[in-house]
């Protein structure tokens, strides 16, 4: 299974101390340099990122199709263009991928896609997650994550809390 991800999932599950949650659903992510870089900017990222690297579970991977992200450049930032790219690049089974403007160009070309909010759906749908409330109120609350009332309200009720 090949997944790919932009910066937005993995760094915010670190944040509220879940990225357990994405290694058990995934055996292997690979991410582009420019994620690489956005990942590491941040300090209190830094140590698990390593690791993460460290253990294999989290791989860099470079796009090769210049033609293409030099097309995604121009719209998109350099994570989620290279994200995007080396997705297409790969055919990979899924892009985990955040970002509205992303997610709409990444449907475009067909990529199959998953946000954090389906992320922590699926942990919840597996049995990862006991009740999945406390995990999103703390994506909101301590990383900052925004979701609509709409989005809140109909992730609860389709996990039955």
């Amino acid at each position: 299974m090949i997944i790919v991800s932009n910066t937005s999932p993995i760094s915010n599950l670190i944040i509220i101390g879940e990225i357990a949650l994405l290694q058990q659903i995934y055996p292997k992510v690979l991410i582009p340099p420019s994620v690489h870089a956005e990942l590491t900017r941040l300090p209190i990222l830094q140590p698990t990122i390593l690791s993460l690297l460290g253990i294999g579970w989290l791989e860099i991977q470079a796009p090769t199709n210049l033609q293409i992200l030099q097309l995604l450049n121009q719209t998109l930032d350099p994570g989620e263009a290279e994200a995007i790219a080396l997705a297409i690049e790969l055919s990979a089974d899924r892009l985990l991928i955040d970002e509205r403007l992303g997610r709409n160009v990444a449907t475009s070309y067909g990529l199959k896609l998953r946000g954090l909010v389906g992320i922590l759906i699926n942990a919840k749908q597996q049995g990862l997650l006991p009740v999945l409330k406390p995990i999103l109120d703390r994506l909101i609350n301590q990383a900052g994550f925004r979701v609509s009332q709409a989005l809140y309200d109909r992730t609860l009720k389709e996990v039955g809390e």
